[in-house]
């Protein structure tokens, strides 16, 4: 396995993207830059948010967030011999580095020489650096942003890369929040003693957050990924706006600005269940975090902020079976998850405890198809819940994968209007480069 290291002589003209000849190459210079990437983030998941805001059956919909910052859409494609339709890593990569990659790659070019991050080009010119998400923080897409690796699922080394790899002697990244306590805290090696041993604080649940006050700072919430917003205890586990608040607190200390990355980790993962109850948490927490990033940024003349997709996931659609009635009302009825309305079932084996987690007047052969599961495995409930709760809400689904269609951009502050209509997603990053310079 490849595993490179992008050393400071290499933030050279000849290893950055460039966008000289490109009409969108005349701009302001940037200080701080907070990039906020929804995974598996498509159209028919911010218009299905939508929906699911609006109360009312009649009257006009009132805009989300998200559509008031509207400013064009980017390609999601990758450069992978066996497949057109990207993955987390590849596209991760183009919007790190702007370069398009193959499937799995973290941080390398389609020939697996590594090219240098955004991230890492901030650090370079003396900003710190986050990196906020939902899942691990050593996922595909985050990772994408901080280390070269021929294989996204190398979780130990990226892992130790990030205490380990130095930029001008200084750590790579200054604040990291999410999941990962297992990757982090090992037999072979604790990194969460090593990083407090170099200057870090550590925080392990919402309090700790809260009570912190080191300007660098590891918080690890959960031994791999985050509970799904709709599932999390807020003493335990902060939401997305949290750690994104936290993070800016420190970040903006440097009065050379920052780069921030926040990802919205579990949209996608919520896709590749065809869970809607999962997708429209997730997506509201992700909605949350962007609007912390506004609101920074808002008065300023300094910050751009944007808000983008690494591709979409599941095909979702907002109707199934010609119903023409999508039922968001379903979906606000239900309190917890799929996966843990599942687990307590299978705890207690007790059907009448499906009534605390949903709200929802189920038909007989509903309660069957759900007792049944109970002898069979808690993936199993956990679909059958997931279908019922489809079929109910009129959710229609066309893949358990990624689709290829273009995603949003939305975008605030100064140089915005260079992100507008449409671009392959290794121009974002391209762009990125020119403000900071």
């Amino acid at each position: 396995m490849l595993h490179s290291t992008v050393q400071v002589s290499d933030f050279s003209l000849n290893t950055m993207p460039s966008m000289l000849n490109h009409p969108f190459n005349r701009m302001k210079k940037v200080k701080n830059i907070i990039l906020l990437i929804g995974d598996g983030m498509g159209f028919s998941y911010t218009t299905g948010l939508r929906y699911f805001n609006h109360d009312s059956r009649l009257g006009l919909m009132k805009p989300t967030l998200f559509d008031h910052y509207f400013v064009g859409t980017q390609s999601t494609y990758s450069l992978d011999a066996k497949s057109n339709i990207t993955d987390s890593a590849a596209a991760g990569t183009a919007l790190a580095t702007g370069y398009k990659t193959y499937n799995g790659a973290l941080g390398l070019n389609s020939e697996k020489q590594a090219v240098p991050s955004i991230l890492e080009y901030a650090k370079f010119r003396g900003k710190s650096t986050g990196l906020v998400g939902t899942s691990q923080i050593n996922h595909a897409t985050l990772a994408a942003f901080a280390t070269h690796h021929e294989s996204r699922e190398n979780y130990h080394e990226i892992a130790d890369d990030y205490l380990d790899e130095r930029i001008n002697g200084e750590h790579k990244i200054d604040v990291m929040l999410g999941g990962g306590t297992s990757y982090f805290s090992r037999n072979d090696r604790n990194l969460v003693e090593e990083f407090r041993k170099s200057g870090f604080g550590y925080a392990a649940n919402s309090i700790e957050l809260l009570a912190d006050r080191n300007e660098k700072l590891l918080g690890l919430f959960a031994p791999i990924e985050l509970p799904k917003h709709l599932d999390r205890y807020a003493t335990t586990v902060p939401s997305l706006s949290q750690m994104t608040k936290a993070a800016i607190k420190r970040l903006q200390q440097n009065q050379d600005g920052f780069f921030l990355l926040v990802e919205g980790s579990q949209i996608d993962w919520a896709g590749h269940d065809n869970d809607i109850v999962g997708a429209m948490s997730e997506l509201k927490d992700f909605e949350s975090a962007f609007h912390v990033a506004i609101q920074f940024a808002l008065d300023r003349d300094d910050t751009i902020v944007i808000a983008t997709a690494d591709h979409s996931t599941g095909g979702m659609s907002i109707d199934r079976n010609d119903n023409y009635k999508w039922d968001p009302a379903v979906i606000r009825s239900i309190k917890s998850t799929p996966a843990v309305i599942a687990a307590d079932l299978h705890k207690t084996k007790e059907l009448s405890r499906i009534t605390r987690h949903m709200h929802l007047s189920l038909h007989q052969e509903d309660w069957k198809t759900i007792q049944t599961t109970l002898e069979m495995e808690v993936g199993d409930t956990k679909q059958a819940l997931i279908n019922i709760i489809n079929h109910y809400s009129s959710t229609g689904w066309t893949t358990k994968g990624h689709t290829g269609e273009d995603v949003p951009i939305y975008a605030y502050g100064l140089n915005k209007h260079k992100f507008s209509g449409r671009m392959e997603n290794s121009d974002i990053a391209k762009l990125l480069f020119e403000m900071i310079d």
